[in-house]
């Protein structure tokens, strides 16, 4: 299989993953709370990976240099610690499929990110890009709330919750970033995918705990377990999203251009209509639809020039 094929492929069964994952967090969320959510299905995915990684690879824990854990490790920071947190808390204010939206706006930070880091520079149609998926975005959030089926919120917390899904969505794209400058930091050498996954949870998981322990929710993150039903969505959205998703995501970045990864991953907004559709009756507007295709074709003009 040629591997350029291989990384889209990759990339767009990511962007599938995350879909669901998305649902299965949204609902944990509403039961025990964003921050539990991200504190227990980090700790999940970390033990889904270690087990992988032994079986797979001779050992529980990746050998790489100590700037691989630098930049990988400020991957998981950034893009599993902060902007999780923050994507996590949209999904319980605005519901996923808002937040997903805004979050097909990862590729425009990953954009900038790879500009100021690796001089990548944008071209004109690029800009371009960047305007159309702006608009189609913004053309689905100014949509009012008597035209959806959606639960109606107030305008301050619309604000709030789009505020977080943007710090998702930079999290997203600068994680990606940094992440593929540790997996191909050493010369000649690229690290296994499943490696710096496994390196940029263990790094996320200590920020996310570190965090949950300064702010004092560690009695509510151990309330949390008592609701089983909520613990049974983590699970299986950490399996899915954090697991099987983010592996996936690092096998794209490796297997082609870190723009087209990025851009089938944003194809979430898409996948996520007909989900929300089947499983919450929440009927799309047809200017919902157009607004997340224009979205997508923004990312894709972006990254595809």
């Amino acid at each position: 299989m040629d591997l350029d094929l291989l990384g889209q492929t990759a990339a767009l069964f990511t962007s599938c993953l995350w879909t669901f994952s998305s649902i299965l967090f949204t609902e944990a969320g509403r039961k025990i709370g964003s921050i539990s959510v991200n504190a227990h299905r980090i700790v999940l995915a970390v033990v889904f990976l270690c087990v992988a990684h032994a079986a797979l690879l001779g050992s529980i824990l990746p050998v790489a240099s100590e700037a691989q854990w630098l930049w990988i490790g400020m991957s998981g920071i950034i893009g599993l610690g902060v902007g999780d947190f923050a994507l996590f808390a949209a999904f319980v204010i605005i519901g996923p499929r808002r937040s997903v939206l805004i979050m097909a706006l990862s590729p425009i930070f990953a954009s900038v990110v790879a500009f100021l880091m690796l001089g990548e520079t944008i071209s004109y149609l690029g800009i371009v890009g960047i305007a159309i998926t702006l608009t189609g975005v913004a053309w689905v959030i100014l949509e009012r709330e008597k035209k959806k089926t959606e639960n109606p919120i107030s305008s301050k917390l619309e604000i709030l919750g789009v505020l977080f899904a943007l710090i998702g969505a930079a999290g997203q794209g600068i994680g990606l970033v940094l992440a593929k400058k540790g997996i191909y930091y050493e010369t000649g050498t690229i690290l296994n995918p499943l490696s710096a996954t496994l390196m940029r949870m263990l790094c996320g998981a200590l920020f996310v705990w570190t965090s949950v322990l300064i702010a004092g929710k560690i009695g509510e993150t151990r309330r949390a377990l008592r609701n089983t039903k909520g613990i049974k969505y983590v699970a299986g959205g950490a399996f899915i999203g954090p697991f099987l998703g983010v592996t996936l995501s690092m096998v794209a970045v490796v297997h082609t251009q870190a723009g087209i990864a990025q851009t089938l991953m944003s194809m979430m907004p898409i996948f996520i209509i007909p989900v929300v559709w089947v499983l919450y009756k929440q009927r799309t507007s047809l200017r919902g639809m157009f607004g997340a295709i224009i979205a997508v074709i923004g990312v894709a003009i972006l990254f595809l020039v």
